[in-house]
Formats: C-alpha cells, structure tokens, sequence
C-alpha cells in the first residue's frame, strides 16, 4: 500500500471532544480503516519501509507521532509536559512535545501559551493554591492559521471555542496544574499534580510565543523544524507535486479543509478537511488535484 487510513478514537471529555487521528499509544491504538489491525501492528510488520530506516532504528515497534483534532467547548486545564528527562526519572519512557495549528474556530477562541511574567517554583505554588495562577500566563486571541510550538515544559491551555490539529510526540503524560476548581460528573475535583508540573516547567520567559509566517498559496511553508517532528502546511489552488525520494521518513497528511484527489506513486485516493493519511518512507511522490489545505509532518532522526 502506498498510504493508510485509520478509524479515529473519539473522546468525550469535560471540555469537548478529542479525536485521536493516529495513535500508536498503548491501549489506545487507532486501527486502519475496515481492518482490525492497529497501527503499531503494521509498524511491526513494515519497519522501516514505513517509518523510515533511521526512525525505525530510534523508534522501534511503536509509531513516534499522536495526530489529534481538538474540538474545546469548554477552557482545558493549565497543563504542561514533561521532557524525556523529567518524564524517565518519573517512570514514564518519553515526554511530550507537542505542536497546534488553529483551524476554524470560534470568533472568541483564545488559549494559554507560556509565562508573560517572571515567577519562581515558590510563586507558582502559591498562585496555584490562590487560582491565581493564570495572571503568569500569556493568553493569545486565535484565528484559523494561527501556530504554537509548545516545547515539553511550557506551560499551556486550549480555551473554548477552539478547533485546532494537534501534533505530539506519542505520549500521554499530562500534568494538570489547576482546573479552575471545576468538578467531574461524580462531583469530585480533578486530580492536580503540582508537584509533578513544578519539576517539569520551564521557567524562562519569552516575549511572544505564537508561531510567525507568511501565508503563502501553491508551495510549501515550514511552521516547525525541531527534533520530534517537522511541520509544514499547504494551502494550495492548482495541481501539485511534491517530491519525497530524498526523505527518510514516513509522511502524514492532516486534511485542513477542501477537498482533493492525490496520486501516491500512481495509487489515487480522495482526500479532504479532517482526515489524515499515512504516507510510507518508501513513497518517492506525491500529487494533488483540487483546492486543499492540510498539514505535513515527519520525523528526521
């Protein structure tokens, strides 16, 4: 097969919903379409013909990558992520770093992406414990286009009314630093691990967090280069192709909006907004026909 499609895994939570695109995190796999094969089973059996031979060798038997769309109703949880180090020596095997691309949401929509003020591990204890916590943090109005890296210790929130695609590393360590002392259907608060995040944050303090591009139509634009995946995004009106015999690595196409037919080394499948494709590393080619814009990210190890 020249690319692969999988049956999402929706989750309903207390702020909206989450669908789990492709997932090879244990327990929560996602399995390709009209097959019960889960996608860690087909790396399996692959390798590197789908990873890519530098990925399989870092990666092994699990896919590197969580595709999520998140759909927010309500605010999320001031959270953050650990990194490798922080998350091993808390018996996890990897951290978190994670990427958001806002798609169309809410005219009000905004989030939390890192610190706008300077705090200590002792403020941040006790801005936690007075709901205070959110005045440290820097909060960003968003539109459909808008980017955020967030690096694993950077403390962050999705607000409501946001609809963005998310991209991680396969992890699902998260920290919860305060949840606005909301309480679940059981009437109970949700576990906070405040002393898990305070091992776990960043503490440096930048002057802008958002992501800054050029939109450009008919021709790649990089939105994130960092060691766990690279991100462009495509927004394109005529025919295309894109050439991928230099790269090893497996490719994933998240489907933003519009609507296409792409040709896979000469295999065609429709493809449109909210789907996503599984492209192997020994894939050479790719072509598009139609107006689409989606996301494109792989691994380089």
């Amino acid at each position: 097969m020249n690319f692969y499609k999988f049956t999402p895994l929706v989750k309903t939570l207390i702020w909206g919903t989450e669908s789990w695109q492709i997932s090879g995190v244990e327990n929560n796999e996602t399995p390709l379409v009209n097959d019960r094969k889960t996608l860690n089973q087909l790396v399996s059996e692959q390798k590197d013909l789908l990873l890519g031979e530098a990925n399989y060798q870092r990666f092994g038997d699990e896919f590197p990558l969580l595709i999520k769309f998140i759909d927010a109703h309500r605010d999320l949880s001031i959270q953050v992520h650990p990194n490798d180090e922080v998350a091993k020596r808390h018996g996890k095997l990897r951290g978190k770093t994670e990427m958001w691309y806002v798609m169309d949401s809410a005219p009000d929509a905004s989030l939390y992406n890192g610190l706008k003020k300077q705090i200590s591990p002792e403020q941040y204890k006790e801005m936690v414990a007075n709901d205070t916590i959110c005045d440290a943090l820097a909060k960003y109005h968003v539109k459909e286009g808008d980017c955020f890296y967030i690096p694993a210790g950077r403390i962050h929130a999705i607000c409501g009314g946001c609809y963005l695609a998310e991209i991680q590393q396969t992890s699902d360590i998260t920290y919860r630093i305060y949840d606005y002392k909301r309480k679940d259907k059981d009437g109970n608060y949700r576990q906070l691990h405040t002393q898990e995040a305070a091992e776990s944050i960043d503490f440096k303090v930048q002057d802008d967090y958002r992501t800054h591009y050029t939109p450009l139509k008919n021709e790649s634009q990089l939105l994130v280069d960092c060691p766990y995946f690279s991100t462009a995004v495509y927004d394109l009106t005529e025919s295309m192709s894109i050439d991928y015999t230099e790269l090893d690595s497996f490719v994933i196409l998240i489907g933003l909006k519009g609507e296409a037919t792409l040709t896979i080394d000469g295999e065609d499948v429709n493809f449109k907004g909210g789907e996503c494709l599984l492209i192997p590393a020994t894939v050479q080619e790719v072509s598009t026909c139609g107006t689409i814009k989606f996301l494109e990210t792989y691994v380089l190890s």
